[in-house]
């Protein structure tokens, strides 16, 4: 019964590329023609009931636990295919009301509180920190790099990030800036020794937190930034700058309109801020179960509509949207060539059911940006129509050091 009803969802999704299936009990089944191409085992008489009624959980799961191979451990190729299929021809008509009842119960699964919000950052950001440097640059930017040229290396593209932002948001000397979801300092050691801003860095994870004060103090830079461990709801302003960088996506729906209202408040009257967050050209819905599970419990990637509905009663005004669009995808491609490359100091640390699952999220990911509409939009907010100049001239400046030209060119 459940490989028949496999055997026609597979059917009805694959129309691009071509799926090979043997199926627990040897059959083999081959759905679809042409680019991309991959071959897939099932080796547990209970997969294609699992991949049937929850296709995101089990597929995940069965690649991590090695109930599903896929021939020459070609991933990339299967998620090229998997995804570019889902995004072309929809879900299949038993999905629609599962997906539509995970979108209704998304404002539970979303409730963050600080409580909740600490232990949902716990879970990813406080892993070892030896596996973050398998596979991230030397300043831990663990967000989207910015491609100027694509020639770049990650290194890079991950500087020209930051001096993209710093120079959108117009950073002086002296000005007081405000971190929000600081990571392992890179942004805001950046925006002290390069600009002379005097930056508050504010993390959840215990871990970003005691790395990113070892690193002001090896810089010398603590007289110029203070990281805390706390909550952004129990900041207290004015701040003439805030930046905030891969962290609106683990705000949660429910709480999008206080996080703006929050930043409103901690925003000087001529101030400036910039939300750097990874969005959906979709219109809204939820997270993968998967991913919420075993990645990011209570994340999430915004639609704009939803985003700038909940921006509009703050009292900010969006003064520049700029959407990226495969740079996420060219970082995470890097991301996980590094991460393949030293796969066996990873199983050392964790084991290979964790080395799969990594990988599995990092391609999943990269193929959500390269197929499925995923981008990131950088929001720059202001309370005054005239804090930041009429054109959008000064985000390119010709006139700049060396060292942060890359973030013009």
């Amino acid at each position: 019964m459940w490989t028949k009803a496999l055997d026609r969802l597979l059917s009805q999704l694959v129309r691009q590329g071509e799926l090979s299936v043997t199926y627990p009990d040897g059959t083999p089944r081959v759905y679809g023609s042409g680019m991309p191409r991959a071959e897939v085992t099932l080796h547990s008489p209970d997969l294609p009931r699992r991949l049937v009624l929850t296709p995101q959980m089990a597929l995940g799961e069965a690649y991590m636990d090695g109930q599903l191979t896929i021939e020459g451990d070609d991933l990339r190729s299967f998620m090229d295919l998997i995804t570019r299929n889902a995004a072309a021809n929809g879900l299949p008509g038993i999905h629609r009301p599962i997906a539509a009842l995970r979108k209704l119960g998304r404002r539970l699964a979303q409730f963050n509180p600080a409580p909740r919000a600490r232990r949902n950052v716990a879970h990813h950001y406080d892993l070892s920190g030896d596996l973050y440097d398998l596979f991230l640059d030397a300043d831990r930017q663990y967000s989207c790099a910015y491609y100027a040229r694509p020639d770049m290396t990650l290194e890079q593209a991950q500087e020209a990030k930051k001096h993209h932002i710093a120079t959108k948001l117009q950073i002086k000397p002296g000005m007081r800036v405000l971190d929000i979801g600081c990571g392992w300092g890179g942004m805001g050691l950046t925006l002290a020794r390069d600009y002379g801003a005097q930056v508050t860095g504010v993390t959840l994870s215990t871990e970003q937190h005691a790395m990113a004060n070892a690193r002001a103090e090896k810089a010398g830079l603590s007289d110029k930034v203070q990281f805390r461990l706390m909550d952004y709801r129990d900041v207290s302003g004015p701040f003439d700058r805030i930046v905030s960088v891969g962290m609106f996506e683990h705000v949660g729906v429910p709480h999008y309109r206080e996080y703006f209202a929050k930043v409103h408040d901690l925003l000087a009257p001529d101030g400036v801020a910039l939300i750097h967050t990874i969005g959906r050209t979709t219109p809204p819905g939820a997270t993968s179960p998967w991913i919420t599970k075993y990645i990011f419990p209570g994340g999430y990637c915004p639609s704009l509509s939803e985003t700038t509905a909940a921006l509009e009663p703050s009292g900010l005004g969006s003064t520049d949207i700029e959407v990226w669009r495969l740079h996420y995808a060219e970082t995470l491609r890097e991301w996980h060539a590094r991460f393949v490359a030293n796969q066996d100091k990873a199983r050392a640390l964790y084991d290979e059911r964790f080395c799969r699952m990594w990988r599995f999220y990092l391609l999943a990911s990269e193929y959500t940006f390269r197929n499925a509409g995923q981008v990131v939009f950088q929001l720059q907010l202001t309370r005054a129509q005239d804090a930041v100049p009429l054109t959008r001239d000064y985000m390119y400046p010709s006139d700049v050091p060396a060292d942060r030209r890359l973030a013009a060119e």
